[in-house]
């Protein structure tokens, strides 16, 4: 989700040299381990819907689970 304070902080948080970036990834990573299993089914659910809104209206692609698949595995070799 986009909103103009959202734009700006990551506009300011892009500034910061790449090990400042790192621990403020790492900072805002483990806020989200904090929350409550309901507020994590909520997001999870809102992001669903966004994704499904994505590919419904032609702007995401679906990728066939084999394809998937083949790049893990490349990936982790």
């Amino acid at each position: 989700m986009s909103t103009p304070a959202v734009d700006q902080i990551l506009e300011s948080a892009l500034r910061l040299d790449a090990q400042q970036r790192a621990a403020l990834a790492d900072r805002l990573l483990a806020s989200l381990e904090e929350l409550d299993e309901e507020e994590s089914e909520r997001l999870w659910a809102s992001e669903a819907e966004r994704r499904l809104l994505e590919y419904q209206a032609g702007r995401a692609r679906a990728i066939p689970s084999q394809e998937v698949a083949a790049k893990v595995e490349r990936l982790l070799r």
